[in-house]
């Protein structure tokens, strides 16, 4: 929320963190549906894509302030993966992909946090002038 003045408190930089965070979230959870289904025959396992473009959209939105309606483009970027030919029962879900992905949202979460963390305790350092 801006307050009436104008002035914020936080830069765009915390908006696209908080939206990458949420984007990262989203995935994960579509993943964790993916594995859920691994023995559905006929399930076509799905993704957003392209990720790492909407990740910079929203990050290079959020810092010129501009807004950004996540989850229309999530929904836009969700695509469903076509089975191989070699699949039996028509599933999709490759699992080696899946395991890779969670290892990779689990990664970019771990540094996003940690980076929002270290932002927040700037933050502090300054408001207690320089005394912690």
């Amino acid at each position: 929320m801006v307050p009436q003045s104008g002035m914020r408190l936080f830069d765009g930089m915390y908006d696209g963190l908080a939206q990458v965070i949420e984007l990262t979230q989203a995935r994960h959870a579509l993943t964790s549906s993916n594995l859920a289904n691994v023995n559905t025959p006929g399930y076509l396992a799905k993704e957003i894509a392209p990720f790492d473009t909407m990740l910079g959209e929203v990050m290079e939105r959020s810092v010129r302030g501009e807004q950004f309606d996540l989850d229309a483009q999530m929904e836009r970027g969700l695509v469903e993966l076509a089975a191989p030919a070699e699949s039996l029962d028509g599933n999709s879900v490759d699992l080696e992909r899946e395991a890779g992905r969670l290892v990779e949202d689990q990664l970019f979460y771990q540094a996003v946090s940690g980076g929002m963390s270290r932002r927040m305790a700037m933050l502090r350092f300054a408001a207690s002038d320089g005394k912690m």
